[in-house]
């Protein structure tokens, strides 16, 4: 048994445990088991009963509020201290609170702070009033005239749209909307043979985000589309696919954080197109599931309304399963790396006919037969050593032929 993000061990009682009940309370259920190694070496605790009582009382005299927990002696003199996801956040220990970064508790920061304080009210950072309130919509009604054939547009559109009450006035998704928009927008980079050649770089801000949409859109069309004379017809050619582009750009404006002070980044090169979102998953969803479409938790709900409305995107959080349909009969997949404050979306030129390496291909055709294999199982059929599987593994995982699921002995390969 193994530490993992959702269980911690503790060998003694020492006031560390606090920090943990904190970070649980915080961000989801979890287990303290005192008795038992870093190692997962049961130890056991004396006189379990009274350090049962000693643990509560520690409990209760320094988090505040007051959690939700229990308390359970086992048979073999370890305790349970399970903690619940409580809904009166943040929950702090001596004035700070905290959360879990994989098996370690670390101090939140600032804004995940204002995060779990909006988080209790049942609120989100686009509903917060806008600091400017002097707004203009033209860009926006124009959209929906168009798209929606609304006869006008006024104050009770905007109420409807969620973007304006009387008490509080415009809210941030409506400054995010709004014709002078005051949040950090798109930084566009076209990049040359390496990273250190800078074609043209595009900074798009103080525009509203569906004028941003859309001038990201020509741009990727200037670079990524072009037209082939075939005898008596043009074909339209995409080097990579617009819908895919398009998913993947909507996504980063309605999912991400807009309380960073960070600029969404698209790094146009030859063979790929990265778009990076300032912030990483919302709460209650794990990365399997985002990558899966298994579950559709909007961050910012107003926002993303307006762009369904507007029918730029799908209402049931499909767009990761369909940006893998556009390369569906590409060698090249797309890739989607997460960390703790970044989404980032790799999109390769597609190519059905891509000339891998000599050895690539061995291990392609082997995995194209039977799909999640692990390095034991694909040695009979190689005529390479481990190491250099392992590197090839790893080499196409990174051009996007490749993904890697599990880890250690459990992990596994497929196309």
């Amino acid at each position: 048994m193994n530490e993992t993000a959702t269980l911690e061990f503790k060998e003694s009682i020492t006031k560390t445990f606090l920090k943990t009940v904190s970070a649980f309370s915080n961000y989801g259920d979890g287990q303290i088991i005192f008795g038992i190694d870093d190692d997962g070496n049961i130890k056991g605790i004396e006189n379990p009963e009274d350090v049962r009582i000693d643990i509560e009382n520690r409990i209760n005299d320094s988090i505040t509020p007051q959690p939700k927990y229990s308390i359970t002696v086992n048979k073999n003199t370890t305790i349970t201290l399970t903690v619940f996801e409580g809904n009166n956040k943040p929950y702090f220990y001596n004035s700070k609170a905290y959360k879990r970064n994989d098996t370690a508790t670390i101090e939140v920061d600032t804004f995940e702070l204002t995060r779990l304080i909006l988080e209790s009210k049942k609120m989100n950072y686009e509903e917060l009033s806008s600091e400017s309130q002097g707004l203009e919509f033209n860009y926006l009604a124009e959209k929906l005239i168009q798209h929606i054939q609304i006869e006008s547009f006024n104050n009770d559109t905007l109420k409807t749209l969620n973007l304006f009450n009387e008490k509080n006035g415009y809210n941030n998704a409506a400054n995010i909307l709004s014709d002078n928009n005051t949040f950090p927008g798109i930084d566009i980079a076209i990049f040359g043979d390496t990273i250190n050649i800078i074609k043209k770089r595009i900074i798009l801000e103080n525009i509203s985000i569906l004028k941003m949409y859309e001038k990201a859109i020509e741009t990727y069309k200037d670079y990524y589309q072009y037209e082939e004379i075939n005898g008596s017809y043009r074909n339209k050619v995409e080097l990579i696919p617009e819908e895919a582009f398009r998913e993947a750009l909507a996504n980063a404006l309605i999912h991400r954080s807009w309380d960073l002070n960070a600029r969404i980044r698209i790094s146009m090169f030859n063979d790929k197109i990265e778009i990076s979102s300032p912030g990483g998953l919302p709460n209650g969803i794990t990365k399997d599931e985002y990558l899966k479409g298994m579950i559709s938790l909007r961050r910012n709900p107003i926002i993303s309304n307006v762009f369904y409305r507007l029918g730029i995107v799908e209402i049931f959080g499909t767009g990761i399963l369909r940006i893998n349909q556009t390369y569906e009969n590409s060698i090249k997949k797309p890739i989607f790396n997460v960390s703790t404050n970044t989404i980032q979306i790799i999109l390769p030129i597609h190519d059905k006919n891509y000339d891998m390496e000599q050895d690539q291909a061995i291990l392609y055709e082997i995995l194209s037969k039977t799909q999640n294999m692990s390095i034991s199982e694909i040695m009979p059929y190689v005529p390479f050593g481990r190491s250099k599987v392992k590197e090839l593994l790893k080499k196409m995982e990174n051009e996007g032929i490749v993904k890697i699921v599990g880890n250690g002995k459990a992990t596994k390969y497929h196309l």
